[in-house]
């Protein structure tokens, strides 16, 4: 009377009827990838033989559950159930092991400063609290070693962004990044020192390579996340027929992105600012694509590639970024978008946000990024006006 089977659902272990044979021969049970042998005569011609087929049928089960249980448990920790681990065990991952996790979100930070300033963290919060199931890598070229930051460094922002059980922070090594690419030939030959927009040239190059690498989204360190972006394959419309390169996402090995390696190489001027960035996403957008203008909160999509409406991501256009820095009557929903980018790059006379000032900016980061908030900018301040105090 054993059971046909203890798990039913499909490619789960099975708890199988014995091979009971007249001539005494021995019973076979099988559970899963275990065959366990009970040698004893067939059970019908055992005078004492119900109550042993219902020990060995306990017997059976059992070792049938712990089998399975520790199986499940092996394929749990390999499973998405990785970033349910204490954070100090993901420092035991490469970059290769955390990229081949796959989708992640990838931020870059090409000057040689350590510090991440309170947006960019921000930034790298709010994606690792938006995407929960997913590798969030803050590449740093100021790092010179292969290995992530130690949660003690005397880096505020360091300890906190390390201390997020999905978030890795490793060195930006380009020559590593472009290898494979058409982006290696450029690299040797380009002089830095030479190139006066090289920060945000070399930024705009590291970030199609890793995406073709890999795949995943790029997000820039100004872009606050508030919502998952459903989207697999897409642009980011900064306005109508014009793309940004600020926020994008593909799968890896994507035509499109090696299309604009090529490109980039090809038509290469470091003079002109965004000519490898954002001119280059929208010129080779337009060569495959009838671009037209939005007439409404609509996305547009041309050959798998989705174009989203610039509601997405840039509700407040760049001329009116300092709108994020304000005090608003209402503040808007962001009810059409996925996330916010900020216009660092036009934060010239450097605004930021201050606790208390209940500007746009100091919203978003209470809502998007409280970990931030509160200890680089309300304890910063509250370290300020202490150290203030004691000197007078």
């Amino acid at each position: 009377h054993a059971p046909n089977s203890l798990l039913s659902s499909p490619g789960s272990w099975a708890l199988r009827k014995p091979d009971c044979h007249h001539d005494g021969k021995q019973t076979s049970w099988k559970c899963g990838f275990v065959r366990t042998i009970i040698q004893h005569p067939c059970l019908r011609h055992d005078p004492k033989g119900p109550g042993k087929a219902r020990m060995l049928k306990k017997i059976q089960i059992c070792l049938c559950f712990f089998f399975v249980s520790g199986i499940l448990y092996e394929i749990s920790l390999l499973s998405g159930c990785f970033f349910s681990y204490m954070p100090m065990s993901k420092h035991f991952l490469t970059l290769e092991q955390v990229l081949n996790l796959g989708k992640s979100i990838i931020f870059l930070e090409t000057t040689e400063r350590l510090e991440p300033p309170p947006l960019v963290s921000c930034s790298v919060e709010s994606a690792a609290r938006i995407y929960q199931d997913r590798p969030i890598i803050l590449f740093m070229k100021g790092l010179m070693n292969n290995t992530a930051l130690d949660l003690n460094s005397s880096y505020a922002a360091f300890s906190l962004l390390s201390s997020m059980k999905n978030v890795f922070i490793f060195p930006l090594q380009m020559e590593t990044v472009f290898q494979g690419t058409p982006l290696l030939q450029w690299y040797n030959q380009v002089v830095p020192e030479q190139e006066k927009n090289w920060v945000h040239v070399s930024s705009d190059a590291s970030r199609l390579a890793l995406i073709w690498k890999y795949g995943g989204i790029y997000m820039d360190t100004d872009v606050i996340s508030i919502r998952p972006i459903p989207e697999e394959s897409f642009l980011a419309a900064q306005k109508s027929q014009f793309s940004s390169n600020g926020i994008f996402g593909f799968p890896a090995h994507h035509k499109f992105i090696w299309d604009c390696m090529e490109n980039f190489v090809l038509k290469y001027n470091g003079n002109i600012w965004g000519n490898q960035g954002p001119f280059l996403m929208t010129r080779m957008l337009k060569a495959i694509c009838n671009l037209t203008d939005f007439k409404g909160t609509e996305d547009h999509s041309c050959q798998n590639i989705s174009f989203l409406n610039p509601q997405r991501f840039y509700p407040i256009p760049y001329p009116a970024w300092g709108r994020y820095y304000k005090v608003w009557d209402k503040s808007p929903n962001f009810n059409h978008s996925y996330a916010l980018h900020l216009w660092n790059f036009m934060n010239h006379n450097r605004k930021a946000v201050v606790a208390g000032s209940n500007t746009l900016a100091e919203k978003l980061y209470k809502a998007y990024c409280p970990t931030t908030y509160e200890d680089l900018i309300q304890n910063a301040e509250l370290r300020d006006f202490t150290r203030s105090e004691n000197a007078v």
